[in-house]
């Protein structure tokens, strides 16, 4: 007791000495911390993120900040009497197992609903190996491991073993010794990590593959490691795992040396990362060039951070109500409480789509190398990362993954994905893009139900708005199109990150885009994961094409809500109508894809607004030649996709799009001209309209071909030339020489 409250003391002291030198805020004020010479921009943002033995100290460090005066108060320390208590809402472990389930969901494999095996390192006592451990009832948990005691069970029955585990969760202080012995299966058991040797059952022999009659306690948990499983979980604390290049020095971990396995020695088929540090980065790779499926714990246990940050924001914005006089701390606390399960699900979803996103770029690494090589150059360059520090391939390696048709592995995309989102909402918050109106549902959407509905004027005023938009604005970025999407357009085009933020807005919320995102995830379970990683990078694809038409062709800088009101109702009717505007032969594409997904199980309804994404693609040209012209934007629509089909440009763009890019720059040369081609396309659609003469669809698209008889026959020659003897980038460019003479007559 005298140690423990001379910790709390000592912790105490290393508060306030924070404090002591951060600065402060008194309304708009900022106050500087008295005799401290500051180097550094004004900073009053500084918060506690509780860890391993300081985990219970949250009421303490916020009891400090609030003599302190400190302006955060009890949101300065996350958890706590005030907050939401990691354990109890189990949401680092929930988090985690988001990555869990879809490792398996690309296996074919439903955890929720089907037994699983697993190894792990903690016991039930612990927060993330406890809550983890509960997380399905299907669980079969053949060993585990902790710095007191190993505990195998090898043939355990998945429900008996759910109840016994929960039993141990609840207890407190508990440890695999208070495991009720009779519900271990033959030849299991807990054993001391004390004793001196253990003896092997057939049971255990045929788990671990050992084949002495006894071993010592570390012995056995360095052959469980090896042991074949469905899932290793880590919980607890510890290095277990390191890459055969590497000694044990490198894992800096002396504790866990005589246990450790090398990547390449796995055998479970995912790894769980609920704690810190159980597998070394290089140790990741082995695995995952190996076949094993795994992201990084930072990745997989970035749920408790991320829920510190929700309680945080919203605590913010609650005590500016109560300072207000429009709510007491009696219902301030109360509806703290009440939030609870929604905050839990808004920081699950992030996991969610931030483990999405990494299976989307694992699927593409090979072609996405590259570009992929490029960013980590460019990041280089500004002294914004250290390849070597975060084991990330050089430049000699990178060559050798392109000569075996490889790209970077999922740990290293996660790396890669943090620095790209982290970049980019430094140079988000350094822009007006924060400011932007258009983005206020992004900033709503952060905050749980009842904020939404009963605070919007206070959320509007948040301290806070900048940064909370900066990062959702960044994580919709960079989980929906890429890691580096942001970086190839400035390169492609030039434009300012600011330009490029508001212009992917603006298409994703015209669009609807978080539609069809949202039905997207209605589809897990119900359908292969080849299946909806294919729709997922349909939409991508569609929404980098709409980003870049608005770059090129809406004043800058855009105003996201003036481009929905001017262009939504004219895209509406073009998705409404699109099967009766389209043609004849693309309408038979449409159908046969709308056929195809249905028969894998994708409801109708939005299988025709997949398939219908490629023409849509065309929806912006149409709405904006429509406005010029003063015509309906369904007869416009259809002169647009009747003179694709005549003049054969469908077919060139898509043969375009499909043809093989030997490099970056034959890539960005190819959608270069194919953006050219369907502008050609707008700017023909234009010039039929004005020579129709009451004429509409596929007939005043004939009668403009009649009229410009020898030029559109050379064209059509020209077009079957190229179709008969393949595309390419030669005869691409000279396709759209050919389209611009017809404009001009």
């Amino acid at each position: 007791e005298a140690a423990q409250e001379e910790a709390i003391e000592c912790y105490k002291t290393f508060i306030r000495g924070l404090l002591d030198i951060t600065d402060n805020l008194a309304g708009q004020d900022i106050i500087p911390p008295p005799l401290v010479e500051r180097y550094d921009d004004d900073d009053p943002y500084l918060v506690v993120a509780a860890d391993k033995g300081t985990a219970t100290f949250s009421d303490i460090a916020n009891g400090v900040a609030i003599d302190y005066g400190f302006w955060l108060g009890d949101a300065f320390a996350s958890g706590g009497a005030k907050g939401y208590d990691h354990k109890v809402m189990g949401i680092t472990a929930r988090g985690a197992w988001e990555s869990v389930k879809r490792h398996f969901r690309e296996m074919g494999r439903d955890i929720q609903n089907e037994e699983f095996t697993v190894i792990g390192c903690g016991d039930m006592s612990g927060d993330v190996f406890g809550n983890g451990m509960l997380l399905s009832k299907h669980i079969r948990l053949l060993a585990a491991f902790d710095h007191r005691n190993i505990f195998i069970d090898p043939s355990p029955d998945a429900a008996v073993s759910w109840r016994e585990r929960e039993r141990l969760f609840a207890l407190p202080r508990s440890s695999w010794e208070d495991y009720e012995g009779k519900l271990i299966s033959k030849g299991g058991g807990v054993f001391d990590r004390k004793a001196k040797a253990i003896d092997l059952s057939p049971e255990m022999t045929r788990l671990t593959g050992l084949q002495a009659k006894s071993v010592t306690p570390n012995e056995l948990i360095h052959a469980l490691l090896q042991a074949e499983a469905d899932l290793l979980w880590f919980g607890g604390i510890g290095t277990y795992i390191k890459a055969a290049s590497e000694s044990d020095l490198n894992a800096g971990d002396r504790a866990n040396d005589a246990v450790r396995i090398n990547g390449s020695e796995l055998r479970a088929k995912v790894v769980g990362e609920g704690g810190n540090l159980g597998i070394t980065q290089l140790g990741r790779l082995e695995i995952a060039q190996a076949g094993g499926r795994l992201n990084s714990d930072a990745i997989d246990n970035s749920a408790g951070v991320d829920c510190s940050d929700h309680e945080v924001n919203i605590k913010v914005l609650i005590d500016a109500v109560v300072a207000d006089g429009e709510m007491t701390d009696k219902q301030r606390n109360r509806l703290l409480v009440e939030m609870t399960d929604e905050v839990g699900e808004l920081v699950l979803r992030d996991n969610y789509l931030q483990t999405q996103s990494l299976s989307v770029l694992e699927q593409q690494a090979p072609a996405l190398l590259e570009s992929h090589a490029r960013y980590m150059r460019d990041l280089e360059r500004d002294d914004l990362l250290d390849r070597e520090v975060e084991f990330l391939p050089d430049d000699e390696a990178l060559a050798d993954r392109a000569a075996d048709g490889k790209g970077l592995t999922r740990p290293e995309l996660s790396v890669l994905l943090s620095y790209a989102k982290m970049e980019l909402y430094d140079k988000l918050l350094a822009s007006d893009v924060t400011k932007s109106e258009g983005l206020v549902p992004d900033l709503i959407k952060y905050f749980p139900r009842p904020l939404r509905h009963g605070q919007r004027e206070a959320i509007l005023k948040h301290r806070l708005r900048p940064e909370i938009i900066a990062t959702v604005l960044a994580n919709s970025i960079v989980n929906r199109v890429g890691i580096t999407f942001v970086h190839d357009v400035i390169e492609e085009t030039g434009a300012s990150v600011e330009a490029i933020s508001r212009s992917y807005a603006a298409a994703r919320d015209l669009f609807d885009m978080r539609h069809i995102w949202g039905e997207t995830e209605t589809l897990d379970n119900n359908v292969a994961t080849a299946l909806q990683t294919e729709i997922v990078l349909s939409t991508a694809g569609f929404l980098r094409r709409m980003t870049l038409w608005f770059l090129q062709n809406a004043e800058q800088p855009l105003r996201i809500n003036s481009i929905v009101t001017a262009f939504g109702p004219g895209v509406a009717s073009l998705s409404d109508q699109l099967g009766k505007i389209v043609g004849s032969h693309e309408s038979k594409r449409i159908a046969a894809g709308v056929a195809a997904l249905v028969k894998q199980g994708v409801p109708e309804a939005m299988a025709r607004r997949i398939e219908g994404l490629v023409s849509m693609t065309a929806a912006c040209d149409i709405v904006q030649v429509a406005a010029d012209c003063d015509r309906p934007v369904v007869e416009v629509g259809q002169v647009h996709f009747a003179l694709g089909a005549r003049l054969g440009l469908d077919r060139l763009c898509t043969a375009a799009e499909a043809l093989e890019a030997e490099d970056y720059w034959q890539r960005q040369a190819i959608t270069s001209i194919v953006d050219d081609l369907r502008g050609q396309q707008r700017a023909l659609t234009s010039v039929v309209l004005r020579q129709a003469n009451g004429a509409a669809g596929e007939k005043a698209v004939e009668k403009w071909c009649v009229a410009n008889e020898p030029e559109i026959r050379r064209s059509d020659e020209m077009i079957a030339e190229f179709e008969a003897g393949g595309i390419d980038i030669a005869k691409l460019a000279l396709a759209n020489r050919y389209m611009r003479r017809l404009i001009i007559g």
